[in-house]
């Protein structure tokens, strides 16, 4: 159970002239060639199949809460895979709860209606957490009560029982005696009594080789291995692979046939409702072959994972990544991370072969995905559509309406692949979904850029012209070193071109740093006049600087008119949004 643990259980050049460009700064630029580092790039082989879709890790411990809660039409939409409930009958009252709730078979009609399967966590018949262990004759009796109910119950979608829970340390070896002769003792009475429902374990709260040999080696001599191998991941994602690596060289050293794997819960704390931080978590789950995973339960009941604001809440941001996730279909698509931390995703190809839909997120600053195997798909031709989505990080119990639209614009497909550069938060989830077509918008177009803190204008010191004058803020007016023009560079990214000079915004020296001051430059085809917008919400932008990752911002958060304008991390203050007014 996903609640306090002891510490030991413990768990982010040359100027171009003003005339040239001013006859120039409406029409579409040369593509812009993306390139941020392979350090920073999700590789997707859109070409080849993983595996079908079946939604492995949408599902969550306790994610229901009774028989109406949440919605329908909310649990529908993530389409969950498996959800770990309460004992039917059970009184545990976990994380300050004063009544228990998310009784397996109380919610199992409402997972039905997902399409998802529930296991019975058999210990939380009791109230407390960890376990106080009363007796043999009062634990077998209530695992009696609760066979009795499935079995009764009529409910087909119970998908296993789950014996104990993480018996690394809420087993009371004292008083019951050693784990796996407890494991084998209950095993076999449940068998006594129901010989067709799968077992699941040994759900320990992290995963240990030690013990997991021990463990299957006694349940191999006692005859009690069980159908699902089950253990937690509450410490990151970036042990998974190894983990599930090590899991099927164990199980193969010992003779025993392949069992399909459930990570019974998933996610820190730290970690609920924070797209970035749990789509790697999905993206191994995918790539590694795992059956089933559930968010963790550290907060209230019913939320589906902490993806809504609380119990009988609304969907924070975190939820609309689960939704992408849920609007996959056809078969997943292997991925590969430049490594198992930072940036990872998972990717479906759809049924009719016409769709790639990628979720990344765990990047900062100016990241990508890269689409491979498109020339091999039918669908697809020398221009493809690409669409790129956001689903910002609102905190776990705050609400979010949903995705915005980044940019929505054609590629030209090289060599089979084409790249989309998206600057990334490391808290957002991020969705790129490439079709055949589709229809383009685009900023393109001339403005007066006003920063949200100051409520001042972009511009140039004192109006220059000059190759490498500052911009600075100042009092909005009608001057033309305040009117900048948007071309479109390609790929979802834009020039931005300074009415009065002709020349382009750009960071000096082409610093990737905090700091790094914005200027302006003859167009001399250096990334670091790319510059990526991305909505916010009420009209407002962030301008991100392709080369850096940054973003547009004011020194020191100033509104004094000529502070100067600067590019620094994603921290989320206001002088990092920006209004475009049309001139």
């Amino acid at each position: 159970m996903s609640r306090s643990r002891p510490p030991t259980s413990g768990r982010l050049t040359a100027a171009l002239g003003a005339a040239v460009l001013a006859a120039t700064a409406l029409a579409t630029a040369a593509p812009a060639q993306a390139s941020p580092t392979a350090a920073t790039t999700l590789v997707v082989n859109a070409d080849q199949s993983l595996r079908p879709v079946t939604h492995v890790a949408s599902g969550s411990l306790y994610g229901l809460a009774d028989a109406s809660t949440p919605s329908d039409s909310l649990v529908n939409a993530l389409k969950p895979h498996t959800f770990v409930q309460m004992a039917p009958g059970g009184s545990q009252l976990p994380n300050g709860a004063s009544k228990p709730g998310g009784d397996s078979l109380v919610v199992a009609p409402k997972a039905a209606r997902a399409g998802s399967k529930v296991v019975v966590r058999m210990p939380d018949w009791y109230p407390d957490f960890p376990y106080k262990w009363v007796s043999w004759s009062d634990w077998l009796s209530a695992v009696d009560k609760q066979v009795a109910a499935v079995q009764s119950s009529g409910a087909t979608n119970i998908s296993a029982y789950e014996i104990w829970n993480e018996p690394d340390w809420t087993w009371d070896t004292a008083k019951a005696g050693s784990f796996n002769a407890g494991w084998a003792r209950t095993f076999k009475h449940i068998r006594a009594k129901d010989t067709r429902t799968p077992i699941q374990g040994p759900s320990e709260a992290t995963w240990n080789e030690s013990r997991m040999r021990q463990f299957l080696t006694d349940a191999k001599a006692s005859g009690t291995v069980p159908e699902i191998i089950a253990w937690h991941e509450l410490n990151g994602s970036k042990d998974i692979a190894a983990h599930v690596s090590a899991y099927r060289a164990l199980e193969k050293s010992l003779g025993i046939s392949p069992r399909p794997i459930s990570i019974e819960e998933y996610g820190t704390p730290a970690e609920m409702g924070n797209s970035g931080a749990l789509i790697p978590y999905v993206a191994k789950f995918e790539r590694t072959g795992v059956q089933d995973a559930e968010l963790a339960f550290w907060n209230q009941y019913g939320t589906l994972g902490d993806t809504l604001t609380g119990t009988g809440g609304s969907p924070n941001g975190s939820y609309w990544t689960y939704k992408w996730y849920g609007d996959m279909s056809g078969n997943m698509v292997p991925t590969t991370p430049p490594a198992q931390t930072g940036i990872d995703g998972f990717a479906a190809r759809n049924s009719a072969g016409n769709q790639i839909s990628v979720v990344a997120g765990g990047c900062t600053g100016s990241c990508a995905v890269k689409v491979n195997g498109l020339s091999a798909l039918s669908a697809f031709g020398s221009k493809v559509h690409v669409k790129v989505e956001y689903s910002p990080h609102t905190g776990r119990t705050s609400a979010s309406p949903g995705p915005i639209t980044i940019s929505d614009t054609d590629y030209t497909v090289t060599n089979g692949s084409i790249t989309v550069p998206v600057t990334m938060n490391a808290s957002d989830g991020y969705r790129v979904v490439v079709t055949p077509t589709g229809t383009n918008t685009s900023l393109a177009g001339r403005y007066q850029i006003i920063n949200k803190n100051s409520s001042l204008a972009l511009g140039t010191q004192n109006g220059a012209t000059a190759q490498g004058t500052p911009v600075r803020q100042g009092t909005p007016t009608t001057a033309t070193d305040q009117n900048w023009t948007l071309v479109a560079a390609g790929s979802g990214l834009y020039k931005i071109v300074n009415q009065k000079s002709g020349l382009v915004l750009g960071i000096d020296t082409m610093s990737t740093a905090d700091g790094g001051k914005a200027l302006i430059w003859g167009d001399n085809g250096t990334d670091d006049h790319l510059w990526q917008l991305i909505p916010a919400r009420d009209g407002f932008y962030k301008i991100a600087n392709y080369n850096s990752g940054l973003l547009l911002g004011v020194d020191q958060m100033s509104t004094s008119p000529g502070a100067q304008v600067l590019q620094w991390s994603d921290n989320g203050t206001a002088d990092h949004l920006w209004k475009l007014t049309a001139r």
